[in-house]
């Protein structure tokens, strides 16, 4: 019995060592999406800040669609780290940025590339849609 313990320890142990920390996206505020995509304030023309194409996830926690979405653009930070930056909005604690974009319906999700206009998507898209966004829109493989 004493041996089956130790084993026991020995595999729980070893789950927690090798088990990998979950990905935690960044979530933006008024004032850091104004430092790290665009001073509203300031500036009437767009104008990115940023150094690498980004992914705006406008969502909310109680919407089922975001829900779906939020594995996602796990999925695609990991997939395309060191190429783009993915944020995601509360649309909930951020009312005033989410109605400056027309939030109307979530998950909201806009592109936003080093130069030119962002595009704005509605709705929960499959991964593959997404990915053939990243590559028309953000340029980015």
């Amino acid at each position: 019995m004493k041996k089956l313990w130790i084993i026991a320890a020995f595999l729980v142990s070893m789950f927690f060592l090798f088990a990998e920390e979950p990905v935690e996206l960044e979530h933006l505020t008024a004032e850091t999406f104004k430092a790290k995509v665009f001073d509203y304030d300031n500036n009437t023309e767009w104008s990115y800040k940023g150094e690498l194409p980004a992914i705006i996830d406008f969502y909310a926690d109680w919407c089922g669609p975001c829900k779906r979405v939020a594995p996602i653009m796990v999925e695609l930070s990991q997939q395309y780290e060191n190429k783009l930056i993915i944020y995601k909005v509360n649309t909930d604690d951020e009312q005033n940025l989410s109605s400056m974009f027309g939030i109307r319906s979530i998950p909201s999700i806009l592109f936003i590339p080093l130069e030119g206009q962002p595009t704005m998507i509605t709705g929960a898209y499959p991964k593959e849609e997404m990915v053939k966004i990243i590559n028309e829109v953000l340029k980015v493989q």
